[in-house]
């Protein structure tokens, strides 16, 4: 069975943390990828590279991507070749990047993050926000497109996920279709492997105690006001 095949048709969660988040160690972080594999998860999606090289060990497999802010470039997921590079070398079997079509630092192009990303043995998934970058991504030589970035690159962040553009790209797309972005729910989720999605990625709702907790907290009558 190839990588693809092991997440068909299953849940991938997106194990990640930022700011004041606890789990930024990477021992904490492992802790929560391994509850998430426990609890059935197919797959994993991992930020950085010490994470991924963690992930790893744990027997299924991992989605690699690296965060990381370039000056003139607003590409922040997996902007450069060398992270890729090293993304590869912790062991990722796929590599997450922006396939936007957003210009990136230094002149690279997603077909050149391609080309490194199989050099290194893995598969290369497109985080992209239409159907055009995604049918771009793939010309590029994309093995897999994920909705990723859907409402995150103009306007204000919608509250619920992308449906409607996983049954787009799953129609026209000729690459497994993976379904990611603000899934919270059963039902989200369910809705996803309706419109076609190979796999669904869930990550907030499951591996993000902090935001979690904020939204419950923000319905009661007197919530702390640093939350």
């Amino acid at each position: 069975m190839n990588v693809a095949d092991a997440i068909r048709g299953r849940l991938v969660v997106s194990c990640q943390a930022q700011g004041r988040s606890p789990f930024t160690d990477t021992r904490h972080m492992m802790a929560m990828a391994t509850a998430a594999v426990l609890g059935g998860a197919a797959g994993l999606r991992g930020q950085g590279v010490a994470h991924v090289r963690g992930m790893v060990d744990l027997g299924v497999p991992v989605v690699g991507l690296v965060k990381r802010n370039t000056p003139g470039s607003p590409v922040y997921i997996t902007p450069s070749e060398a992270d890729v590079t090293a993304l590869t070398r912790a062991g990722a079997q796929i590599v997450a990047a922006d396939g936007t079509g957003r210009p990136r630092a230094g002149g690279e192009k997603l077909s050149d993050l391609v080309a490194a990303t199989h050099a290194g043995g893995a598969l290369f998934m497109a985080d992209v926000d239409s159907l055009d970058a995604a049918l771009a991504a793939v010309d590029a030589g994309a093995d897999l497109v994920g909705t990723t970035l859907s409402g995150y690159t103009a306007g204000p962040v919608p509250d619920g996920p992308d449906i409607a553009l996983v049954g787009m790209l799953s129609r026209h797309c000729p690459v497994p279709v993976i379904a990611e972005g603000r899934y919270r729910t059963r039902t989200q989720v369910s809705a996803a492997f309706d419109e076609g999605a190979w796999a669904v990625v869930v990550g907030t709702a499951i591996s993000d105690p902090v935001n979690t907790t904020r939204r419950f907290a923000q319905a009661c009558p007197h919530p702390r006001l640093d939350s």
